[in-house]
Order: structure tokens, then sequence, then C-alpha cells
């Protein structure tokens, strides 16, 4: 790691927290502080899923890191969870799966494909992943299809009732990369270089600590920065909506914009898409019914899962255009162009959406 990486990761952190306790009314100034600190933090989950992917196979390091890259949009949630801002929660949900499959895998995209005419990854492990995200959006959309004809009690039994759907899927899912179809994930190829390489147990050790301690210090300044945006989205007159979908959900993917793009970059594209939309299955399947679990103890109210129809619009419109780009097994750099494009209108659309 570069000499300037380690200074950025040391100082970074520490001048965020600083000025978010030392002057807390300089919203402007703490954002860009722990803006500038989250890039080398997620450089270096980057570079620890790097070293990860190459003992352990693209699908399995596109694993860690959609999970430990998800840990700022948890504990986040929770926090948020806590000062009852369910709206907001929601919303940074939303916000998660939309640029991880849009954003994060649209930049990944034409990045990789700049200087290359395709681009080929694991069809079978991304026609998982992307059905796996629309199960997700049926689980949301039951609830606002139930919402007009029934109590709120009966919302609230059917909201928990399909967050334990969605979380023993998930769980399901991980047996299914972890267990079943691990050859399919690279795990197999990758166990068999694991034997005949020196070295190798204590480079994945070091990773494994850089990506523990990158990952720490992501969730502990992205709590910074989401008290300096909400403050500074306010004093600029933007809905919690937008905050939430759009700075909230940017913010938290940090860490995967920079790794799924550092992997197309190196022709990778499998760790890439795992990246991608592994990130949104796990929002949508393990963080969301987590934060309704965690709402029942932490919140003043339970949370529900009932998302405005511009949200689930919007998802529903995500899914479709990540299932046709992954559903041939390759892609280029226009297709990306094109996921870049749905993204931006999509955020428009938030921006003027009515507060």
């Amino acid at each position: 790691m570069s000499r300037w990486l380690q200074v950025l990761m040391l100082a970074g952190a520490p001048v965020a927290v600083f000025l978010h306790f030392r002057s807390p009314g300089r919203h402007l100034l703490i954002f860009g502080a722990a803006t500038l600190a989250l890039l080398p933090l997620a450089a270096a989950i980057g570079r620890a899923t790097e070293t990860l992917a190459d003992h352990l196979g693209g699908g399995i390091g596109g694993l860690l890191n959609a999970t430990f890259g998800n840990a700022a949009e948890l504990i986040i949630g929770a926090l948020a969870l806590r000062e009852g801002l369910t709206d907001l929660v929601k919303a940074s949900i939303t916000g998660s799966i939309l640029g991880n499959v849009l954003l994060v895998f649209g930049a990944a995209a034409v990045v990789g494909g700049y200087r290359r005419p395709v681009q080929t990854f694991n069809r079978t492990a991304a026609g998982v992943g992307t059905t796996m995200l629309l199960l997700s959006v049926i689980g949301l959309i039951v609830p606002a299809l139930l919402h007009r004809v029934a109590s709120p009690a009966a919302e609230l039994r059917l909201d928990t009732e399909i967050a334990v759907v969605l979380f023993i899927t998930y769980a399901l899912g991980l047996v299914f990369t972890l267990r079943t179809h691990r050859e399919v994930y690279g795990a197999a190829d990758a166990s068999e270089t694991h034997d005949s390489v020196a070295g190798e147990r204590g480079s994945v050790r070091g990773a494994l600590l850089l990506l523990l301690g990158s990952t720490a210090a992501v969730a502990v300044v992205s709590e910074v920065l989401v008290g300096s945006v909400s403050a500074t989205a306010k004093d600029l007159g933007l809905t919690q909506v937008f905050v939430g979908v759009i700075i909230v959900a940017l913010v938290g993917n940090a860490a995967e914009h920079f790794s799924a793009v550092t992997m197309a970059a190196q022709d990778r594209m499998d760790t890439a898409i795992a990246i991608a939309v592994g990130s949104s299955t796990q929002i949508a399947l393990f963080v969301a019914p987590l934060l309704v679990f965690l709402s029942y103890v932490i919140g003043p109210a339970p949370m529900d899962l009932l998302f405005t129809p511009f949200e689930i619009a919007s998802l529903g419109v995500a899914v479709l255009s990540i299932a046709f780009i992954a559903h041939d097994g390759e892609t280029h750099w226009m297709e990306g162009v094109q996921l870049l494009a749905v993204y931006v209108m999509l955020a428009l659309g938030f921006f003027y959406l009515p507060k």
C-alpha cells in the first residue's frame, strides 16, 4: 500500500471525528473531512478484497466485500432507528440497492470495458443474484398492496413475517454459495491453489485484518458523515427521502464503488458483479429484515416495509435493468452507460419528489 494512502487512513478518520465533536455546527467542513476519510478506507477494503479473491475465488471475494461494505449501512440504519427516523432508514435501503446495481456496476462496466470490447462473467452466479433481487422487490410490493385493504396491525404482522422469509432465503443463499455450488463462485479452484503457494496464509490473514480494521473505521466515519449530511440537506431544503436514497446511499456504498471499479479495471468481472449484485442482495435480504427485527428492540416503534410507490417502481426498474445486462454473461462499456443513465433519471425523480 502506498505511503500517501497509509497517511490518509491514519489521519482521515481521527480528523473527521475531532471536527464532529469540536465543531458540530460546521456541517460542510465535517462532511468534506468525512468524505476524504472514507476514500482511503474504501481503497483499503478493495485491496484486501482483491487479495482474498486471489485465494478464495472471485465470487467469495465479492461476497466478503459486500458483507463488510454493508456494515456501515447496517450501523447507520440502527442509529437512525434509535432516533425514530424510519423513513430515512427505508430510503437508504432503497438507495443502496439502486446505487449498487445501477451506479456501482454501471461505473465498473464503463471503466472495465473502456479498452476491452467485451468482458465476461459467470451467468449462473449473476442469475442467482438477480433472481434474489427480484424476490426482494416482491417482498416490498406485497406490503404496499395490502396497505389499501388491511388494518395497520395486520400490515405490521405481515411485514415481520416477510422479513423472516427474506432472512431465511438469504441464509439458504449462503448455503448455495458456500457449500452446494462452491465451484460456480470459484472456491474450488482457489482451494487447490492454496496448497501450492507458499506464504498464502500470511497474506490472507493480513488481508482479513486490513478488511476488519478498515470496515470498523468506515462505520465510525459514516456515522459522523451521515450526521453532517442530514443537517446540511435540511439547510438546503432537500427531502428526507432524497437524502436517504441518494446522499446516504452514496456515502455508505463508497467501499463497494471503489472495489467493483478496481476489479472491473483488472478484468475481474466475476468479482465486480458479485460485489454490486451481492451487496444489493444483502441489503434487501439481510440488512432490511435485520433492521425490522432491531426496530422492536431499539426503536420507539417497529419499522414496517411500506415503501413509497416511487421507491418500489424504482427498485423494479433497477432489477429489470441489471437482469437484462446479466442474462448473457457478458457486458461492455455502453451497457455501463445505460445503467448510469437509468440511475441519473431515477435520482432526478427523487429530487423532484414532493415533500
